[in-house]
């Protein structure tokens, strides 16, 4: 069964397209490498055993993604990853963001709405529910008012999602991440930001290897158990396993409506203190870092409610706080010692 992973070599999709791959579904990936490397095939194969077909397309190019799906005609399903996603860039630059993120889901719908049935998954987040003032966050829980154009982005695009399931015979599911952290075992594959990281385990992880000369802490005031704010790290396998079932939801039409939402995350908050600790203890070394001012915008609390999720799709996390920052650090070893 022919599955499409746009984004496919990224973070979190190169560990999907191990996954899927395992599950002996034949997979396409589709990257444009704006912010991937091609090297990251090897590293699947090496997994793998099994090369995945690859084509370098950028979604926004309309005639691409008809020629794509004209040459694909047998395409089962789609797992949309394919997006920019860094918050302070959206903020300097939301065309880019609502041109790339946008814009590529209509046409890759488009495409789908033509077939007689189609299998949707949507890489969605849980910055949907902007300042949520409950934990943990159900999926019940409001939508409110974007914090950036990246998180309206996912807002937008779950709706046009919405939208298109009513009219179509695309069924789809939108699953909302909260922190996905670590890399696959094996360290092949993990996460590669670009510059400097927005997320704080890599710069956790490049501030041990000496890249970075200190970690900043934004904030210790936070009404928290140490002053930090509180965020749900879930380790990347488990979230692309999660990914795979959902998946295969579709495919044997166990979903019960044509569009079904789920929260991916621990169910557990960890705070930036915790996982500096964490880091600590499997480094064995201790992390530089300096408390700094709060960030504009920054939330004090996320965490996700993971009943939905635990019990329909029968997914839950099995890696610890400690398991997935230890795979994240043998993956930054690997990566600097090769250079």
């Amino acid at each position: 069964m022919k599955i499409v992973v746009t984004g496919g070599l990224g973070f979190i999709g190169s560990h999907t397209v191990v996954e899927l791959q395992n599950e002996n579904f034949e997979v396409v990936v589709i990257d444009n490498l704006s912010n991937s490397s091609i090297d990251v095939l090897d590293g699947i194969e090496r997994i793998t055993g099994k090369k995945p077909f690859f084509e370098q397309i950028d979604l926004r190019d309309k005639a691409a993604v008809q020629a794509f799906f004209e040459k694909h005609d047998d395409v089962a399903g789609v797992i949309h990853f394919a997006a920019s996603k860094a918050v302070g860039e959206s903020v300097k630059e939301p065309l880019l963001y609502y041109e790339n993120n946008v814009v590529s889901l209509v046409y890759i719908l488009q495409e789908l709405q033509k077939k007689p049935e189609a299998n949707f998954i949507f890489s969605s987040s849980c910055t949907v529910y902007g300042q949520a003032e409950v934990m943990p966050i159900a999926e019940t829980t409001p939508v409110q008012t974007a914090m950036s154009p990246y998180g309206n982005t996912k807002q937008i695009g779950e709706e046009i999602i919405t939208d298109v399931t009513k009219v179509s015979n695309i069924n789809a599911i939108l699953l909302r991440y909260f922190n996905p952290i670590g890399s696959h075992p094996s360290a092949e594959i993990g996460e590669l930001p670009m510059g400097v990281p927005q997320n704080l385990v890599p710069f956790i992880t490049q501030t041990g290897m000496g890249l970075r000369e200190s970690l900043s802490v934004y904030g210790n005031d936070y009404p928290t158990v140490d002053g930090t704010s509180v965020r749900d790290y879930i380790h990347v396998v488990d979230l692309a396993k999660a990914h795979v079932i959902a998946l295969q939801r579709l495919v044997n039409k166990k979903n019960s409506d044509k569009l079904e939402i789920f929260n991916l995350g621990t169910g557990t908050g960890s705070s930036v203190l915790e996982v500096i600790s964490a880091f600590e203890k499997v480094s064995g070394q201790k992390l530089p870092y300096t408390i700094v001012p709060r960030r504009e915008g920054d939330v004090t609390s996320v965490y996700a409610n993971t009943d939905k999720a635990n019990t329909v799709l029968g997914w839950k996390t099995q890696s610890t706080l400690e398991e997935a920052i230890a795979s994240a650090w043998k993956w930054e070893q690997k990566v600097r010692n090769s250079r």
